[in-house]
């Protein structure tokens, strides 16, 4: 596919072969193709490997953290997990939401919380308000500890942010989302790897090897889940989709 871009004329002009389209440059329409092809040049540029949150490397897109604040503001829960640490900037930032309404904790899941990300964590701020745990997020006593920390009547959201593959997270919906709310969610990240295939550093199998792949076959499998992009709280404007890492990831329990 070609786009051509004139922006004296302020056309957009779509080529895709056998098929040409010329749109408004300034249309909701040339907004989502330029911004397809924004999130694969960012991808590969690590654009998102460029924020931090409170003093910690996030690695997150920033339409994504306003998007799961909406969540969370939304839910309330009194625990959010999260599988996947890195150097601890989500879990910084979901601890400082639950600061800010003055209800909730985080309970993080890594194989290797590294020395200085841990002695990071553990000496910020808010860490009171979280549970490091290390080993792997599929280790049933790694579970169990989870399930420990969860009392009984607690709201809970769960956000999977560690390997990536299908039949890992497939693997994790099944083990943590025993533990989600009705209401609330289990959110399995950066489904960007389907859309990923042709960019430097993707890979071809990523077309059916990722999180929403995992994510559409749990709730098939789950009935009591569906996935479902959570409504804005707020838009004035004509467009309707996010500018994402984490497409089709927003699985809802229903019952």
């Amino acid at each position: 596919m070609k786009l051509i871009i004139d922006t004296e004329t302020k056309t957009l002009v779509r080529d895709a072969g056998e098929q040409t389209s010329s749109l408004p440059l300034y249309s909701p329409e040339s907004f989502e193709l330029l911004s397809q092809l924004w999130l694969k040049v960012s991808w590969s540029q690590k654009y998102s490997y460029a924020f931090s949150w409170l003093g910690r490397p996030i690695i997150q897109l920033p339409e994504d953290m306003v998007r799961v604040q909406e969540v969370i503001y939304t839910v309330q829960p009194d625990v959010i997990i999260e599988t996947g640490i890195a150097h601890g900037g989500s879990l910084i930032y979901y601890a400082s939401l639950c600061a800010l309404m003055g209800k909730g904790r985080v309970a993080g899941i890594d194989i290797e919380i590294r020395p200085h990300n841990r002695r990071a964590i553990e000496s910020h701020r808010l860490s009171s308000l979280i549970t490091l745990i290390e080993g792997s997020a599929t280790d049933p006593a790694v579970i169990s500890t989870v399930k420990d920390l969860i009392r009984p009547g607690e709201r809970v959201l769960v956000i999977l942010d560690s390997n990536h593959s299908k039949a890992h997270v497939l693997a994790e919906l099944n083990a943590y989302s025993q533990f989600v709310t009705p209401g609330s969610y289990i959110i399995a990240t950066d489904g960007i790897m389907k859309d990923m295939l042709d960019v430097p550093g993707g890979n071809p199998s990523w077309e059916h090897d990722n999180p929403a792949t995992a994510a559409i076959e749990f709730a098939g499998a789950h009935p009591e889940f569906v996935v479902e992009q959570p409504a804005w709280l707020f838009n004035e404007s004509s467009l309707t989709k996010s500018i994402t890492h984490w497409p089709g990831a927003w699985v809802r329990r229903i019952v």
